[in-house]
């Protein structure tokens, strides 16, 4: 069992592979790349997903999968008065190539690796609620056990979804990419450089060598530019405030995106607002 807690975040883990996640605060939010595919059932509160092409919602009941090597912007809320409270279960690589080893099975490489919805499925929903009591044993929690509720996990998700294959059994990793076509779809996303590059199929000194050259900048300040040109378009055209747009560009705290921007603009984010 291991188990990382303070006073607004418990992490419980019966399995590597299997934890259940509790946040009592206002807002957790992170940028995250999902080595793994994860598989989420939410007990509470609300999740909003921000990727590049599309944002999601998801609340009390949902059951999704996010597809590995994805870049998202996640921010956790409760709701109601719960915490958020959710079970996720990622389903490795190697647990994959153990699975499909024995079964014939050519996945389409050309497959679009968006996030799935299965709503309330009651399979689905049946075999993560089972792992709940798991959650308060004491001691080591069986790893046959464990391997037999990730294997029925990926036995109902190929019931339910005739098209998942094409997902599971693509172990590719991410191949050289356009670097300009990546960035200009991805810079909102506070990641470090060395993800940024792995996620362009490069090395961290390659990514920063073809950066400068395609840009002509360090990506640092390209990065700090199009994340303030993105929330001044935000404030200004979509009316937002200010609140609801700096963890959406990329900043880490409300004061410190204030400071650069009126640094940058050389007004406040607040001054964009019509009724301000």
């Amino acid at each position: 069992m291991y188990n990382t807690s303070n006073m607004d975040f418990q992490l419980k883990y019966i399995t590597p592979d299997i934890k259940l996640s509790c946040y009592e605060d206002k807002l957790f939010k992170t940028e995250v790349i999902f080595y793994h595919h994860m598989l989420v059932w939410f007990i509470s509160g609300e999740t909003k997903i921000i990727q590049s092409d599309e944002n999601y919602i998801f609340k009390k009941g949902d059951i999704f999968l996010i597809p590995r090597n994805q870049l998202a912007t996640i921010i956790n809320y409760p709701k109601d008065g719960l915490p958020h409270k959710s079970v996720v279960m990622h389903l490795s690589t190697d647990r994959l190539r153990e699975f499909y080893v024995k079964l014939n099975v050519k996945p389409k490489t050309a497959v679009t690796q968006k996030i799935r919805s299965f709503n309330k499925h009651p399979l689905l929903e049946s075999c993560l609620a089972s792992l709940i009591p798991y959650f308060d044993m004491q001691g080591t929690f069986p790893e046959d056990i464990a391997s037999l509720k990730i294997t029925e996990a990926i036995s109902i998700l190929r019931t339910i979804d005739k098209d998942i294959d094409n997902v599971f059994a693509n172990f590719e990793e991410p191949n050289k990419i356009d670097l300009v076509d990546f960035m200009e779809k991805n810079f909102m996303f506070n990641m470090s450089l060395e993800k940024f590059g792995y996620l362009t199929g490069r090395s961290f000194t390659t990514f920063k060598r073809d950066f400068r050259k395609a840009f002509n900048t360090t990506p640092q300040r390209w990065l700090t530019q199009k994340r303030l040109e993105l929330a001044h378009y935000q404030l200004s055209e979509k009316q937002k405030h200010p609140v609801d747009v700096y963890l959406e560009v990329g900043f880490e705290n409300l004061s410190h995106f204030s400071y650069i921007f009126k640094k940058h603009f050389g007004y406040t984010p607040s001054s964009l607002l019509v009724n301000y």
